[in-house]
């Protein structure tokens, strides 16, 4: 499917994208090189934590989100990502966990300043296979114009 141009989005538009499988050795070698806490690494350590078990970290988490970002179907013509708001973490990601990403058009404008993009803030909802939200988000993105769209 082609990317959608800002003339082509409008407001309530959704866009999805997975099921993406966590699995625990990514969790492990995620945290490893990127957030080393032991109850991300060990799963002893991790089955005392108050967790009870090994998660994601907050950092994976939202790599992963970023990650389905770039597959969502339908997919925008996004020359930029400017920026999150209202990040929320409510609940863990563990191993074996499916997710998968819901994307929701709120607002949109186009530029004052360059007329070749709009600016569309959407937002974002990461869950579990038990519909459970383990990430949400309010995503702010410049999306290109049809070309010729501003004359």
């Amino acid at each position: 499917m082609a990317n959608l141009y800002f003339e082509e989005l409008q407001i309530g538009g959704r866009s999805a994208a997975g099921p993406y499988l966590v699995s625990k050795e990514g969790i492990i070698r995620f945290a490893k090189e990127y957030d080393p806490i032991p109850r991300h690494i060990d799963e002893e350590v991790a089955a005392r934590s108050t967790f009870g078990g090994l998660t994601a970290s907050g950092s994976h988490t939202f790599a992963i989100y970023i990650l389905l970002t770039g597959r969502l179907q339908p997919h925008f013509q996004v020359l930029m990502g400017l920026g999150w708001d209202e990040v929320k973490l409510p609940n863990p990601v563990r191993p074996g966990d499916e997710l998968d990403l819901e994307m929701t058009v709120l607002e949109m404008r186009e530029s004052k300043s360059k007329s070749d993009r709009g600016i569309v803030r959407n937002r974002n909802i990461l869950r579990n296979q038990k519909r459970e939200t383990v990430l949400e988000c309010i995503s702010n993105i410049f999306v290109e114009r049809r070309p010729n769209a501003s004359a």
